[in-house]
């Protein structure tokens, strides 16, 4: 463990082992697997303002993808005046090319203590309590490709949780796909082909790959991880989606007025056209 996260991994490790602690009356075995669930989901609600404005980032730039591709076909040739383009739309759009980076960087800090925590022996001076803990009989500091094998019982566990794992790191890329389509249409395109389409569909399950080969506890704590993640982007791209919808419709009642034809909405009335108001004696 390195230095420059020893302070915060082992302050995280007490604050873990207390709620399980509390937990334990009422969850008995379960109580660690809870208190890992429920301390990431408090630390992810705390960085959550830097995940909406990495994914606000991240909505700005897919929207602009079409315009950038533009001025990297007109002047690819003219490596100064793409740049100087570049950041005048940029300027022109709010944003910048980082605008979706910099806040996902700012959190790696604080995921790598949690990922640090759930994975190492020794934390806090001593041995790391909450991988002596279990999850239906399986310690959770044991890993899937070592003890008993993976078709025992021990693996039957770990094939489970990387299942649940698999199927969130799914519906990642399904929300991921809805985000780009709800928030920049045109740069959603027909699908990416190629080497960047086969990664576009490959890495968001590298998550299950680093799963495989860390202790019980940490794939615990990726799903959870995950899985907030997921409802992250579902919850923004639902909210883009109503605040485009409200602009986009029109207004109730609203039609377009043609000739002998009545000008507001609701079914015809005696006298209510021009052609009935000519013919009345």
């Amino acid at each position: 463990m390195t230095a420059i996260f020893g302070v915060p991994v082992d302050a995280a490790y007490h604050l873990v082992l207390a709620l399980t602690t509390a937990l334990t009356p009422f969850l008995g075995g379960l109580a660690a697997v809870a208190g890992i669930v429920v301390f990431t989901m408090a630390i992810r609600l705390l960085v959550m303002p830097l995940s909406f404005r990495a994914l606000r980032g991240q909505a700005a730039i897919a929207k602009l993808a079409p315009r950038i591709q533009e001025l990297r076909q007109r002047y690819g040739r003219q490596p100064e005046r793409l740049q100087r383009e570049l950041n005048a739309l940029y300027a022109r759009e709010g944003t910048s090319l980082l605008g979706g980076f910099v806040p996902l960087l700012a959190q790696w800090p604080v995921f790598s203590v949690l990922y640090l925590l759930f994975r190492s022996s020794s934390v806090a001076g001593g041995p790391n309590k909450l991988l002596s803990r279990d999850l239906f009989g399986v310690p959770l500091g044991d890993h899937w490709l070592s003890g008993p094998g993976v078709l025992s019982a021990q693996g039957a566990v770990f094939f489970g949780v990387l299942a649940v794992l698999a199927v969130v790191c799914w519906l990642s890329l399904r929300v991921a796909r809805w985000m780009t389509a709800a928030t920049a249409p045109a740069a959603a395109g027909p699908g990416t082909s190629g080497v960047a389409g086969l990664l576009g569909k490959v890495l968001p399950f590298l998550t299950v790959v680093i799963a495989a080969f860390a202790p019980l506890a940490a794939a615990v704590y990726l799903v959870a991880s995950t899985g907030w993640s997921v409802a992250e982007r579902w919850v923004f791209t639902r909210s883009r989606r109503r605040a485009a919808d409200g602009q986009g419709r029109p207004a109730t009642g609203e039609s377009r007025p043609a000739s002998g034809r009545q000008i507001s909405g609701g079914p015809p009335r005696a006298g209510n056209t021009l052609g009935d108001r000519a013919h009345r004696p």
